[in-house]
């Protein structure tokens, strides 16, 4: 049984620009198949746009408020809302509140720099 506290993950800035702590993925825990990290940008903070191209991605927003854009569409997200990213979606976040955007990130396959694209 492979069971891990937050608290004891140090953050790492993504190639978008995120800060991320892993929860659970290959760098930590005998994980095959998917990653599952937390997410925090600052008030008015945002990724780059970017795209992966294998990993499906989810979102989960636990507190402030942001705006997703994914392939060109852009909504507001709020604390309980999910987003879908499947691969191959252009995708960016931005932080609306002045209480900067938290949420949760799961990917399968896990997530890696080498799957991150830029225009």
């Amino acid at each position: 049984m492979t069971v891990l506290n937050i608290g004891d993950q140090k953050p790492f800035t993504t190639k978008d620009g995120s800060s991320i702590r892993s929860i659970l993925d290959a760098a930590n825990a005998p994980v095959q198949h998917q990653s599952l990290a937390e997410a925090r940008l600052p008030a008015g903070g945002s990724t780059k746009a970017h795209y992966h191209l294998l990993s499906e991605e989810f979102y989960f927003v636990l507190s402030g408020a942001g705006e997703m854009s994914l392939d060109g569409e852009t909504r507001a997200v709020n604390p309980g809302d999910a987003v879908l990213i499947p691969p191959g979606a252009w995708h960016s976040v931005s932080a609306k509140s002045e209480e900067g955007l938290w949420f949760l990130c799961c990917c399968s396959p896990p997530y890696s720099h080498e799957d991150t694209y830029f225009a």
